[in-house]
């Protein structure tokens, strides 16, 4: 089992020293948001709402740092530790700067950089952005297999419905393949996942409403003649963490990476949701409490 932290909710400033201690730690990887803003009038409802009105878990002011500066800071003080995110909005953005941002990122890190995308959620940023949100998901279809293309270095190119790129080089290209997972758990981005991508990256559920959605990701999985390759299934379960858990989601469901937030619940750290300002050193006793009592022995 491959332990995945969710870095959400950190203090930007402690964020780099926090990913440290995980790669000390012995952790898999780290996963970063990839919110943009919060417009005044959000009038799109968030697609998990906590609240009747439909606004999402987190206050405005959040603090959301960019996906790629982090992941680059990050990576300039970790030597093992695999960075992705969870997830980030590729086609709310130009594809020009998603293979850009993402193969300087790799190369910088030796390769220890993933693509965790959506198709995203809320019109707003799209508009501020200049891209489409109405037809976000068979664009976003279009760019994971696009920036494969981007990524192989030398003269590139793509054609097709929504992107159309002349002959270029954009260097330097990934050394190693990216490997691109998908979020989300509706049909739509279940079967993105299956045809177009490397794994899934799901949320944090109950063991029976996991079962589900990884019934369903393997079925598709099986209408893409894909059922026996490597793909990557990443979860959280909203159970007390175990080893008999983990151990029996990879067994039962064939879960390969953990979702976890080892202060969570914990006295050293004060309840994230608005903008965690705790200083980073706060994280260290249940990092490594969590490594000794679960990662090690999973």
């Amino acid at each position: 089992m491959k332990f995945w932290c969710s870095t959400a909710f950190i203090g930007a400033p402690e964020l780099p020293r926090v990913a440290r201690m995980l790669d000390e730690a012995g952790y898999h990887g780290a996963l970063v948001s990839g919110g943009i803003i919060y417009p005044r009038d959000l009038r799109t409802p968030y697609p998990y709402p906590p609240h009747p009105d439909g606004r999402p878990s987190w206050d405005p002011e959040t603090p959301w740092p960019d996906s790629w500066v982090l992941i680059g800071a990050m990576a300039a003080v970790t030597e093992r530790l695999r960075l992705s995110n969870n997830v980030y909005i590729a086609p709310a953005r130009p594809i020009l700067q998603v293979a850009r941002q993402v193969a300087t990122a790799s190369v910088l890190s030796g390769g220890r950089v993933g693509l965790g995308l959506g198709a995203g959620w809320m019109r707003e940023e799209f508009d501020l952005l200049g891209q489409d949100f109405d037809n976000r998901g068979p664009r976003l279809n279009e760019m994971i297999q696009a920036l494969r293309e981007l990524w192989k270095g030398g003269w590139v190119e793509w054609h097709g419905r929504f992107y159309e790129i002349p002959p270029l080089m954009m260097e330097p290209h990934p050394e190693s393949k990216v490997p691109i997972y998908c979020g989300g758990h509706s049909d739509a981005a279940l079967k993105r996942a299956a045809r177009y991508c490397d794994g899934w990256i799901g949320r944090t559920y109950p063991w029976d409403e996991a079962a589900r959605y990884v019934a369903r990701l393997r079925q598709f999985l099986g209408e893409c003649g894909r059922e026996r390759d490597p793909f990557e299934i990443i979860i959280g379960l909203r159970d007390v963490p175990g080893v008999d858990l983990y151990r029996r989601a990879e067994e039962r469901l064939g879960i390969t990476g953990m979702l976890c937030t080892p202060w969570a619940g914990t006295d050293q750290v004060s309840p994230s949701g608005h903008g965690g300002k705790e200083p980073a050193e706060r994280y260290r006793t249940a990092i490594n409490r969590f490594a000794e009592q679960i990662v090690f022995r999973c």
